[in-house]
């Protein structure tokens, strides 16, 4: 922080919305923060000498001869391995009764890698969930949301993903969580006993939206020092991304910014964009994957946040209510990771894409059967062995508290084939049944 005697100080605001004020201040960058009448707020425009600056917590009771303190630097997260086990606000600061973090100051928010020092990914991230690591494989560098309505348990999927996942850190951002939320990745990593390698960055409801906007960027600020500083592989997980970018709407709104599609401001593509393409492979073998939470209204994709995530991530894996089998699963229909193929085969078992191909189809002729039958159609032998198939298929692999390895995944599907079908219904090579059929 800049030393008492150069900090600047004006005591004469121009104007006051419900989310800004403006005054005219000379030297001023965009990003810095400033406290307005003992609140913290950051620049959001500057037009010659006029300055508008965004208060995190709201203007409501600021007088017009408040004192302005700029600070003269943007929001920076101090870096270091004591970040490890840690969890903190959405400026950085420690929440767990912890002591604060000695380290170096990075700048929040800064550029991505630059394209010619990237390397393409090639590294399988296993989870553990078969819905994922058998059909829509992560690879290291690789950017992904969740597609899910918000009463699906979303977060127990993450936190299962980060214990599972093999990787050398996790970065948890999250937006907008309820307290028991908070507790319940708190708890869950602590019991786990892994806390020493998860880092996590928490904005509850019951503080300013506005604050959510600083979340992505410390937790991808840390991200990068363990990848680029460290070499380590680093997953980043950010929940949710929809209450972010209604943190975007207000601000957006309060500005009296024209908005576009859904009331979302126009910069919405690029405010998004900015946060996922961080995600890396580095040539050195550190990288950034980042797996984010969309949540969707009444299960609408057309919406202007998850339309303009999937043009950004590499696919998106999407949750729903199985009522065949009681499970919440992981689409395969709807699911996709574009990546998928770089390890697909290379990294796994040779059998995986001919089982992968072969059980979604399987999968596909059940939901077929289901129509068939719900329009008054008489089942062959055939249809009834489907729907008995994709009951155990969406039981013991689509099933998101299925925690298995990818081969234990291949096998099971095998057990499952053998089980309901003839070797020539699967239609997989014969080279492969010969060595794999149960």
């Amino acid at each position: 922080m800049a030393n008492k005697a150069y900090q600047r100080i004006y005591t004469q605001l121009e104007s006051i919305t419900k989310a800004t004020v403006s005054l005219k201040a000379a030297g001023v960058s965009n990003d810095e923060l400033a406290v307005v009448d003992g609140r913290l707020a950051q620049v959001v425009k500057t037009k010659g000498d006029m300055v508008t600056l965004q208060i995190f917590s709201g203007t409501e009771g600021i007088p017009t001869d408040a004192q302005v303190t700029f600070l003269g630097h943007p929001p920076v997260l101090k870096v270091s391995d004591e970040l490890s086990g840690r969890f903190f606000n959405a400026y950085g600061e420690p929440i767990d009764g912890g002591p604060e973090i000695e380290g170096e100051e990075r700048q929040i928010g800064g550029p991505s890698v630059n394209p010619y020092k990237r390397k393409q990914p090639s590294q399988l991230i296993p989870t553990g969930i078969a819905g994922i690591d058998l059909n829509n494989t992560i690879v290291s560098g690789q950017k992904i949301p969740f597609f899910a309505d918000p009463d699906q348990p979303y977060n127990n999927v993450m936190a299962q993903v980060a214990l599972r996942a093999d990787v050398d850190k996790i970065i948890l951002g999250g937006m907008g969580l309820s307290n028991d939320d908070y507790l319940y990745f708190r708890n869950e990593f602590e019991s786990a006993g892994a806390l020493d390698k998860i880092i996590s960055f928490v904005n509850t409801t019951e503080q300013p939206p506005v604050e959510r906007l600083l979340i992505p960027d410390m937790a991808l600020t840390a991200a990068e020092y363990f990848a680029v500083d460290k070499n380590e592989k680093v997953l980043v997980l950010l929940t949710d991304m929809t209450l972010y970018a209604d943190a975007l709407s207000i601000v957006s709104n309060r500005m009296d910014q024209i908005p576009s599609k859904d009331s979302m401001p126009g910069s919405l593509y690029s405010d998004l964009a900015k946060i996922y393409e961080k995600a890396v492979q580095l040539p050195a073998g550190g990288s950034i994957t980042i797996i984010a939470v969309t949540t969707l209204n009444d299960g609408d994709i057309t919406h202007a946040i998850p339309d303009n995530t999937g043009y950004i991530t590499e696919g998106q894996l999407y949750l729903r209510a199985d009522p065949d089998s009681g499970k919440v699963i992981i689409d395969p229909f709807r699911s996709l990771s574009r990546l998928k193929q770089l390890v697909i085969g290379k990294q796994t078992r040779e059998d995986h894409n001919q089982v992968m191909n072969t059980a979604v189809r399987l999968y596909s002729d059940a939901q077929n059967a289901k129509t068939k039958l719900e329009n008054g159609f008489d089942l062959s032998d055939y249809d009834l062995r489907c729907l008995d198939f994709a009951k155990e298929y969406a039981t013991k692999l689509l099933a998101i508290d299925v925690n298995i390895s990818i081969d234990e995944m291949l096998d099971t599907a095998w057990a499952l084939f053998s089980k309901y079908f003839t070797k020539a219904e699967t239609g997989i090579r014969q080279s492969l049944i010969d060595k794999y059929w149960k």
